[in-house]
């Protein structure tokens, strides 16, 4: 019997979940960059369309982790992780939202997705903005775009490369590198969203519906270097800061609960069991 301690798998993605998480990505694309595409006449308004999306966003979350569970990638035991992951990183994001852009549940979020897959990462990212919306009131026209843009970035912690190889100094450094690229990743998707809203704000940065796609994302880099470089930063430096003091021991726990819930262990009887599901064991013959 060897004594290597069991390799830690994250949550397998099936061809269903990764079809359903598709459909998502795709859907989440176009609410972002529609209004790149759309001429003078359109209405703007992502208020107007926001409703739309989280309608279908809801659906196809609960579609991923069905998919996910019908794959024979999440049990009653991932579930369960979920759910409390989700409540912890609801209840760390009133601890610093508000404050220059310091957001502790990213860091969760990256470490979440690295040892439990892309597909619960994505699933995890976008329960845990709804139950946060929900705790601290933060429901709005915004809240299904904060849902995927988060999902996204704890699905692409699920995707770094070699989990199995990258241990230590080495995957922290990975890990914090992530956080702070992804951070500055998510607040700039959040930015197109809210950008098309803000119209009159000057030439040089102000959304312009109907001039040509360049222009349009010369104006919206300005905006953003305007506007929330300095608000970006602040969560990213946080991620990295949490990232290379706690994650070492986060990183440990949720392997280790990993390893104990098996995710992928295949349900296997035992031969010998058949005497407690309706047949008898044998009365011993004398002598023996």
């Amino acid at each position: 019997m060897s004594g290597r301690a069991p390799r830690t798998r994250p949550v397998r993605i099936g061809p269903r979940a990764a079809a359903a998480l598709a459909l998502v990505t795709l859907i989440g694309i176009a609410a972002f960059g529609w209004p790149l595409l759309a001429d003078r006449q359109s209405g703007l308004a992502h208020s107007q369309d926001a409703p739309w999306l989280f309608a279908a966003l809801l659906p196809l979350l609960v579609a991923v982790v069905v998919a996910t569970i019908a794959d024979q990638g999440m049990d009653s035991k991932a579930v369960a992780m979920l759910g409390v992951l989700a409540a912890v990183g609801a209840a760390l994001r009133p601890l610093g939202a508000g404050t220059a852009g310091l957001e502790p549940m990213f860091f969760l979020m990256v470490l979440s997705g690295r040892v439990l897959g892309p597909g619960f990462g994505f699933v995890l990212g976008s329960v845990t903005m709804f139950a946060s919306a929900l705790l601290t009131g933060g429901v709005g026209p915004w809240m299904p775009f904060q849902m995927l843009a988060l999902g996204w970035f704890s699905l692409g912690a699920g995707l770094l490369p070699g989990p199995e190889r990258i241990r230590g100094r080495a995957e922290l450094a990975l890990l914090a590198a992530y956080g702070f690229l992804g951070s500055f990743a998510y607040g700039t998707v959040m930015n197109l969203q809210g950008w098309v809203l803000l119209q009159g704000m000057g030439q040089g940065v102000s959304f312009h519906p109907g001039d040509p796609v360049p222009q349009n994302l010369a104006r919206f880099v300005a905006y953003c270097l305007a506007t929330s470089v300095g608000w970006d930063l602040g969560r990213a430096a946080l991620t990295v800061v949490l990232t290379l003091t706690v994650g070492a021991t986060l990183l440990k726990a949720l392997r280790r609960a990993t390893r104990k819930a098996a995710f992928d262990a295949p349900v296997s009887f035992d031969s010998g069991a058949g005497s407690d599901l309706g047949h008898p064991p044998k009365r011993p013959q004398p002598g023996t």
